[in-house]
């Protein structure tokens, strides 16, 4: 019986339904009747199609929800403009959307993350090859290893396997509820010929309607053929019932009353603001008209499902208004993106062999970029030849850029080695005593490294610091031998001892405020006091260590905590010689404030669920003790971007001066 059920299926997709009753003739009528409410009762093929397709679209939605009721879900997460997002937050919102939503509600976001993604690592693997090779490689032997990229591919693998398992344990479960619900229909036909009370018949019959209610999710493919073959049944069961009025009407006219209060709610839709809300109650009111009401009256069936149609129309046609004034928005943003485009390409056209001049255009570019990342989406037939333009008028600025810069490597290469021969003499005469000849010689190499122009970045500060360590290890030994140590230095050292003597014996009172008012004082009167004598610069370690352990033992704040801490790290980045550390650093501080917004966010929205109820609501203190947490994290995260900014500056303002003190000459 099962498989007769299958078939039937398919003959409702065809539109040949075989009813199994005694009066062939209400058969042909009732089938007839259902045929011309699935084309919503209209005489013109024009608005059949029109409706049809407005029905089919709510239809397949609500078939995708009712597979799962947590497919819902996906209505209620915002689609961000993914194309503004860098590559970093984008992994950022992918973890957020696996580790914190359904896996079968996400699927539309995260197929938009992976496209703009893949499209921005590919322009950005382009771009390092371009310099690779513009370095004096060979194409062949590019490979780069993208941090990001290997943790995009992290957190897609995972979204893959959660999404495989998700619909592993889920294909069982339909299949077991098809059957059941294919046995119930099976069931309903055969209460047409049993020959029984009629009231027996008319309980079975509820028994198997809340059966129905019951037998739990089908796959989306048979849900809309499935209802229709119970709903067609359904109606033949009441013909059948027409030996007793009373229970038949009785129903009916309970239909008819739950139906007309889904008219009134539709008709009201048309005046909710918000059109994506208006059209997901739309849908539950499809999906209820649908599953949880049955028929009405043949006098009444035609009119009100008029009136519901009609209803449906008009929140539709609103709908394609909205996408009608969105396609204009996309052709304004296809101007903007078209004129930025048309800037690049001018900007590359005229590439500066300047360096001043140059770094002025690539930060003209990199703020192009990003205001053609900003200018928001364009019509889909456009996207992609917009996308392949903007990338070669980047692609053609980054060659002419990288063809200056590989000329200028090879100056800088020649200054390197012109430094290291001036490094070389300086260590070598750096412990000499022959103080005349010594000295002379180390101001004449000190006036002709200023002569030499800019070094490769990767050597810069490494070079300078060992040329200023030797230039400041031999006149240390000058002056220590002029003046064993200067009064103010001495002055220094003794008034620090002596700091560092009370700071020793400090004792913390159980009061924070007055602890860390008192620590304050010693670290202001620390720094109050120059220089100490050379040899004796570890007394700074000494106070930083009795500092670290009071600290230790204070309960002090996260942030104060962090900062301290950091402190430590601005330190070792100042003085590391790897050139991808403040680089690296950047990117996970910027990913963490960008969590931090996006979680505050996302709690702010939260919040407006409870824009009715007490602040004393312990579910609203949460959201608000949770909101200020953030804000505290983002406010750390921002000091620390904060210290790094200085630091690279400062890195930056060195090298530039060096540059242009090469240029000039």
């Amino acid at each position: 019986m099962l498989e007769d059920s299958k078939e039937e299926l398919q003959n409702n997709v065809e539109g040949e339904e075989n009813s199994e009753t005694t009066d062939a003739t209400t058969t042909s009528e009732k089938t007839t009747e259902i045929k011309n409410e699935d084309l919503n009762n209209s005489s013109s093929n024009e608005e059949v199609e029109d409706d049809k397709e407005i029905i089919d679209e709510i239809e397949e939605t609500n078939a995708e929800d009712a597979e799962d009721q947590d497919n819902q879900k996906r209505h209620e997460i915002p689609l961000l403009d993914y194309h503004a997002m860098s590559m970093e937050n984008l992994v950022g919102e992918l973890q957020r959307l696996v580790k914190n939503e359904k896996v079968q509600a996400i699927k539309k976001h995260i197929d938009g993350i992976k496209y703009e993604f893949d499209l921005k690592f590919q322009e950005f693997l382009e771009h390092k090859k371009e310099e690779f090779i513009a370095n004096g490689g060979n194409e062949i032997d590019f490979k780069y290893n993208s941090v990001t990229k290997r943790q995009f591919n992290e957190v897609f693998s995972d979204y893959r396997e959660k999404r495989d398992e998700y619909y592993k344990n889920l294909e069982q479960n339909l299949q077991k509820n098809l059957e059941k619900r294919l046995q119930i229909i099976e069931d309903l036909k055969g209460l047409v010929n049993v020959e029984e009370d009629i009231n027996t018949t008319y309980k079975n019959f509820k028994d198997l309607q809340e059966n129905w209610r019951n037998a739990g999710p089908i796959p989306r493919t048979d849900y809309n053929n499935v209802w229709k073959t119970y709903h067609h049944h359904i109606e033949i069961f009441y013909d059948f019932l027409h030996l007793n009025r009373e229970l038949r009407d009785l129903d009916f006219k309970h239909n008819l009353e739950e139906k007309l209060k889904l008219i009134v709610r539709a008709n009201a839709l048309t005046n909710e603001p918000d059109l994506s809300k208006a059209f997901r109650e739309l849908q539950t009111l499809h999906k209820i008209w649908k599953e949880d009401i049955g028929p009405v009256g043949k006098d009444h069936r035609e009119l009100i499902w008029e009136e519901f149609s009609n209803a449906t129309k008009v929140l539709h046609q609103r709908r394609q208004d909205y996408y009608k004034d969105l396609d204009k928005i996309h052709e304004v943003n296809l101007e903007k993106k078209n004129s930025i485009i048309a800037k690049i390409i001018a900007i590359s056209e005229n590439t500066s062999s300047n360096h001043k001049e140059l770094q002025k255009q690539i930060k003209e570019i990199e703020a192009l970029r990003e205001e053609f990342f900003n200018a928001g989406k364009v019509p889909q037939k456009s996207n992609e030849q917009t996308w392949a333009t903007f990338k070669e008028a980047v692609k053609t600025f980054n060659k002419s850029k990288n063809a200056f810069y590989k000329n200028l490597k090879k100056e800088q290469q020649e200054n390197l080695d012109k430094k290291r021969a001036l490094l070389e003499t300086a260590i070598q005469i750096k412990d000499s005593e022959d103080w005349d000849v010594a000295t002379k010689e180390m101001k004449r190499v000190q006036g002709e490294w200023k002569t030499i122009g800019h070094v490769p970045r990767k050597y810069s500060d490494k070079i300078w610091n060992e040329f200023k360590a030797a230039c400041n290890h031999y006149f240390d030994r000058l002056h220590a031998l002029k003046n064993q140590s200067s009064k103010e230095e001495l002055e220094n050292l003794e008034h620090k001892t002596a700091c560092l003597d009370k700071l020793k014996e400090f004792q913390l009172s159980g009061d924070r405020s007055k602890d860390l008012a008192s620590i304050k004082e010693f670290i202001n009167e620390w720094k109050s006091y120059g220089h100490v004598p050379f040899k004796k610069k570890n007394i700074n370690n000494k106070f930083n260590t009795i500092l670290d352990a009071i600290f230790r033992k204070l309960d002090i704040s996260k942030q104060e905590s962090e900062l301290l801490k950091y402190g430590d790290k601005i330190q070792k980045l100042s003085s590391s010689d790897n050139e991808n550390a403040i680089y690296k650093e950047r990117l996970f501080i910027r990913r963490k404030i960008d969590e931090s917004k996006n979680e505050i966010r996302q709690l702010e929205n939260n919040l407006q669920f409870f824009s009715n109820a007490s602040e004393d609501n312990p579910l609203v203190k949460n959201v608000l003790k949770n909101i200020n947490n953030q804000k505290e994290s983002l406010n750390t995260w921002k000091a620390k971007l904060k210290k790094l900014n200085i630091l690279e500056n400062t890195k930056n303002k060195e090298e530039e001066e060096e540059l242009n003190s090469s240029e000039e000459e």
